[in-house]
């Protein structure tokens, strides 16, 4: 299959090179060149804008970072819409606005482009081992189409309902998230208060009812003093803010998300830590 990505940052990456090894034909376009060298390397070819893109693909997936730049990427002169034929698919893996999800499907419907909004949970480690949650909205036919395809980048694929669900059920999954890395910070910060082993604390506690995906994964990684992002707590605070704006539009209170929004506000608007992984929250404690 002709397939186009967007968008080939940390994962954006790793998910392309899974592409390529399934034996799909990519294109490829991200605003840093730089970013795709590795992908061209491998046998993609690169585009100028996601126009170019769109004009050479059956599907095109779009990872960028923020809402605004969905919007420009589907939207401006040189975008998807620009570019992508009537009966060709979009699918937008980036975590963003439900009700954009919506208008992405709307949009796309009165030009003859079926949109699903596909947001993945797995952080760079999924990414790389093709082994990404993945959580689709939109129409059901469109999906079944594309799902061969999601196998092949992740493990665990759900359909969850019309244009924004997929969304909706990510904003779920960051909810959960914020729970765990903030009792992974604070869970460490104690036992090293305490005098224990943070090591052998981390090994015990993974073998119990608090052992989690963030504690395995994200653990390990903060003893090692390792702040590299798997997923940039930039864009996590971002999840969060639309995640209580979603949340607020229901009239549903959340307290403890409220918190750990705070908390990441404090690291990436206080501290300038937005370009660690989320496991750099630690860091605003010390």
């Amino acid at each position: 299959m002709q397939i186009g990505f967007i968008g080939t940052g940390v994962m954006g990456n790793a998910i392309s090179q899974n592409l390529i090894k399934a034996g799909h034909s990519l294109t490829v376009y991200n605003r840093t060149k730089a970013k795709t060298d590795n992908l061209v390397a491998l046998g993609a070819k690169w585009a100028a804008s996601p126009k170019e893109v769109a004009a050479r693909s059956d599907l095109v997936f779009t990872m960028v970072g923020m809402p605004s730049d969905v919007e420009s990427v589907y939207f401006s002169d040189d975008g998807v819409f620009a570019g992508l034929a009537t009966g060709k698919i979009a699918v937008d893996l980036t975590t963003s606005k439900p009700k954009l999800a919506a208008k992405l499907y709307e949009a796309g419907k009165k030009l003859g482009i079926e949109v699903l909004d596909a947001p993945v949970s797995g952080g760079d480690v999924g990414a790389k081992n093709a082994t990404l949650t993945i959580m689709v909205g939109g129409a059901e036919s469109t999906f079944t189409k594309v799902e061969p395809i999601f196998n092949q980048i992740g493990q665990a694929v759900n359909y969850f309902g019309p244009a924004g669900s997929g969304q909706h059920t990510k904003m779920a999954n960051q909810i959960m998230i914020a729970g765990t890395m903030t009792g992974l910070t604070e869970m460490l910060l104690y036992a090293k208060k305490a005098g224990l082993d943070p090591k052998k604390v981390l090994e015990t506690v993974s073998k119990g009812s608090a052992a989690n995906w963030s504690l395995s994964n994200y653990g390990p990684r903060i003893l090692a003093g390792d702040f590299k992002p798997g997923f940039f707590s930039r864009h996590f605070l971002k999840d969060l803010r639309i995640a209580l704006e979603e949340a607020e539009a229901m009239n549903l209170d959340l307290p403890a998300t409220k918190e750990a929004k705070r908390l990441y506000q404090v690291m990436v608007d206080d501290c300038k830590l937005g370009d660690q992984g989320t496991q750099g929250l630690i860091n605003i404690y010390q």
